[in-house]
C-alpha cells in the first residue's frame, strides 16, 4: 500500500496541481517511481496506491503500471480513490484512515505480510531484507529507520530502537515530532505489519480524532504491548518536503561520484508519460556546452548549462545561462538569460536578458521556485527565494522586480 495522495506546503507552487508523490525528479523521473522500483526488485507485484489530492497527474503517469512490469495474472497496480457509501461518510482522513478504508482490498487478497509505504522519498530498498526481519523476528509491526542528524531529529517521528542485533531490535519508545528528540533515528515511512493485527489496530483508532500512523497507530501499539521492532536502514535516504530539500536530493545526482545512482538502482518510469520516448537525442549546438549536469533527451543546448538538470524538451538559446537550477519539461530559456539555483515548472518561458538569482544564492541557501506555464517578460530580475504562482497573467507582472524572498501571486 502506498501513501501517495497528499501535498506539502512547503513545496508551494510545485505541488499546486499535482501530489507530492508525482513531482518531477531526476531529469526524467517522477519521486513515485523510486518506491514502485523498489518494489519492482523486491518482487512485489500486488500494489495499492493511496490516492487523494489532485490524482490526475498521478494517474495518468501510472497509466497501466507496464512501465513496472505490474500487468499481469497475478500482478498488478491498483489506484484506490477516497470514497463514500452509506457506511463512510468521510474523504481520507489521515494515513491510517485511508488504509483503513480500503481493507476490503486487503481482505480480497489475504496476504500474509502487509508493507505500507511513503510515496514521496528519494532512496533504493530491498524490502525483501525488511520482510525476512520481520518475518524472522515474528513481531507485529516493523518500522524502518534511518540516522539523521540530531539537530534535525526533531523534524521527523524518532524511536529508541534496541541493539538486539545489527539489523534492528525492540523500539523502546516512539515520538512524533518531538520538540526535544531522545534518538536520532527517525522514521521512513516503511512499515510492515501482520495483517490481523493491522486490522484490529484500525478498528480501534476509528474511535479517535486522529488517524495517522506515526502519530497514533505506533504510539497505541507500543501502549498496548503489541510487538513492535524498527529495523535500521544504512543506505542513502533523501528528503524532499522542501523546496531547498528537493533542490539539494536533486544535486546529490550530479558529480563524479554522485550519490544517488538512478542506473545502478534500476529506476523504472513512464517513458510513454509527456511523450519521453519519441523525443529526439540530445542537440548540443556549436556553441552550447553542459558541464557537470543531466540533460536528457528532446532538449536542444546552444548556451550554457552547469550544475544542472535538464527534463525533455528543454531549449536553452544561444547566449543563455543556466547555473545550479532544475527545469522541468519544456522550459524555453531565451538569448541573454542567467538562471542561478532555481526551480522552474513544466512549460514556463524565460525571455530574453530575464535574471533568476545571483551566485551569492549559495551562500543564502535560498532557492528560487516557479511555477509552471509562465511567460517571464523580457529583461525581468527575480531575487534569491523567490516564489512565483503558476499562470500569472501578462498584465500581473510588477514593472519592479522581486526582490530576494519576495512572492507573486
Amino acid at each position: 500500500m502506498i501513501l501517495a495522495g497528499g501535498r506539502v506546503d512547503e513545496l508551494g507552487v510545485l505541488t499546486h496541481y499535482r501530489p507530492k508523490s508525482a513531482v518531477p525528479f531526476g531529469g526524467f523521473a517522477r519521486v513515485i517511481d523510486f518506491p514502485l522500483s523498489n518494489l519492482l526488485h523486491s518482487g512485489i507485484e500486488r500494489i495499492a496506491i493511496l490516492s487523494q489530492y489532485r490524482s490526475y497527474s498521478l494517474i495518468n503517469h501510472i497509466g497501466t503500471g507496464a512501465a513496472w512490469d505490474m500487468i499481469g495474472r497475478n500482478r498488478g497496480i491498483s489506484i484506490l480513490p477516497p470514497f463514500k457509501d452509506y457506511e463512510n461518510p468521510h474523504w481520507y482522513r489521515g494515513s491510517a484512515d485511508a488504509v483503513y478504508q480500503n481493507l476490503d482490498y486487503i481482505r480480497y487478497y489475504g496476504p500474509s505480510v502487509i508493507l505500507i509505504l511513503s510515496g514521496d522519498h528519494i532512496y533504493q530498498m530491498d524490502y525483501r531484507e525488511m520482510i525476512r526481519y520481520h518475518s524472522e523476528q515474528d513481531v507485529d509491526l516493523t518500522a524502518a529507520f534511518i540516522e539523521v542528524p540530531m539537530a534535525s531529529a526533531n523534524r521527523f517521528g524518532v524511536a529508541e530502537i534496541a541493539d538486539d542485533c545489527s539489523e534492528g531490535g525492540r523500539m523502546l519508545s516512539y515520538e512524533e515530532k518531538p520538540s526535544v528528540p531522545k534518538s536520532n533515528w527517525a522514521s521512513l515511512t516503511v512499515f510492515c505489519f501482520r495483517p490481523a493485527v493491522l486490522f484490529e489496530v484500525l478498528k480501534k483508532n476509528q474511535e479517535n480524532t486522529s488517524y495517522e500512523f506515526g502519530r497514533d497507530i505506533i504510539p497505541m501499539m507500543m501502549a498496548q504491548n503489541y510487538k513492535v521492532h524498527g529495523y535500521k536502514f544504512k543506505g542513502y535516504w533523501g528528503y524532499t518536503r522542501t523546496i531547498d530539500e528537493y533542490w539539494q536530493t536533486s544535486m546529490d545526482l550530479l558529480g563524479p561520484t554522485p550519490k544517488i545512482d538512478l542506473e545502478a538502482w534500476g529506476i523504472r518510469t513512464n517513458l510513454a508519460h509527456r511523450n519521453i520516448a519519441d523525443r529526439q537525442p540530445v542537440k548540443i549546438g556549436a556553441n552550447g556546452s553542459v558541464e557537470n549536469s543531466m540533460v536528457y533527451n528532446g532538449c536542444i543546448i546552444n548556451g550554457t548549462v552547469r550544475n544542472s538538470i535538464l527534463f525533455p524538451g528543454v531549449h536553452v538559446m544561444a547566449g543563455a545561462e543556466i547555473n545550479d537550477s532544475i527545469l522541468f519539461f519544456d522550459n524555453i530559456v531565451h538569448q541573454g538569460a542567467c538562471l542561478n539555483r532555481m526551480v522552474s515548472d513544466v512549460n514556463t518561458v524565460f525571455n530574453e536578458n530575464v535574471r533568476v538569482g545571483a551566485p551569492q544564492c549559495e551562500k543564502l541557501s535560498r532557492v528560487s521556485v516557479i511555477g509552471w506555464n509562465n511567460n517571464i517578460p523580457e529583461g525581468f530580475r527575480i531575487g534569491c527565494g523567490c516564489t512565483v504562482a503558476p499562470r500569472i497573467p501578462a498584465e500581473k507582472w510588477p514593472a519592479h522586480n522581486l526582490d530576494d524572498g519576495e512572492e507573486l501571486k
